[in-house]
């Protein structure tokens, strides 16, 4: 059984060879981007965080680890979970790359998701 693959990457960063399934993990698509220009292979817009823990976060690196702590909590909902293990599935096929618009991908939600995914 060969390892999780799991990147996580900017919309905005152009596709690579080493990508595997593109998926977008953001509930709204980022303005300024035309949908025809992006290489996406899926959107998976209800494993995003809720508007609330999102607007509460704001990306301030300091609130990351509580952010991260509550959107794991979210993740458990049952209509989550059943969008994260068909994810799941799609990473025990290959290699995955969750897609964020955050400036910051490294405290973005696609940086919880994959360590969920891989953890």
């Amino acid at each position: 059984m060969q390892p999780t693959v799991v990147r996580v990457a900017r919309l905005a960063d152009p596709a690579g060879p080493a990508d595997g399934v593109r998926v977008l993990v953001e509930r709204l698509w980022p303005r300024g981007t035309v949908r025809t220009a992006v290489v996406l292979d899926g959107w998976y817009r209800g494993l995003a965080p809720s508007d609330e823990l999102r607007t509460w976060y704001g990306h301030d690196p300091e609130r990351f680890a509580e952010f991260a702590e509550r959107y794991r909590a979210e993740l458990r909902e049952p209509d989550r979970m059943a969008m994260l293990d068909r994810l799941r599935e799609l990473a025990e096929g290959g290699p995955v790359t969750l897609l964020t618009a955050s400036a910051s991908p490294t405290i973005s939600q696609a940086a919880v998701l994959a360590e969920v995914l891989t953890g």
